[in-house]
């Protein structure tokens, strides 16, 4: 398990999830004033950690095994289905629960329907996804760099 803790690009890498996770969080309580759990285990919001994470993942192993490895090609692969998933295919399904979600408010207050609503913030904007995937590739830069 020690050998675990001393994988730099898998340290490198969450340390870099961890922190674009940590300045969502601070983004929210600033902006609503209060902490809200779900954002610390939840998904979408700015900047996406899931960008941040892969693209940490993919510059790691970049500088690792070299820009013209296999495990940096692989990484690189995973990262951009990731981002094109949060930007795309969750977004879609968070936009389409808000739609649900109205239709079952007003299905509510006419008395024709009581049910729970649906999570609609699970994917994330372009923006957020560039942002975060920005932020990986500067923190795992700078990580990976800086650790032994």
């Amino acid at each position: 398990m020690d050998s675990v803790f001393h994988n730099k690009v898998l340290m490198v890498t969450f340390t870099s999830w961890l922190i674009a996770q940590s300045v969502k969080v601070t983004i929210g309580v600033f902006r609503e004033r209060r902490f809200n759990f779900k954002w610390l285990i939840g998904t979408g919001g700015m900047p996406s950690s899931h960008a941040a994470g892969a693209t940490a993942l993919a510059t790691a192993c970049g500088l690792h095994s070299g820009f013209q490895s296999v495990p940096f090609a692989l990484a690189t692969v995973f990262a951009l289905v990731t981002m094109f998933d949060a930007q795309g295919v969750r977004r879609s399904a968070g936009q389409q629960a808000a739609i649900l979600n109205q239709i079952m408010d007003d299905m509510y207050w006419s008395g024709k329907l009581e049910s729970e609503k649906l999570m609609e913030l699970i994917g994330h904007s372009p923006l957020q996804v560039l942002v975060g995937g920005l932020l990986g590739i500067v923190l795992s830069a700078f990580f990976y760099n800086s650790w032994y």
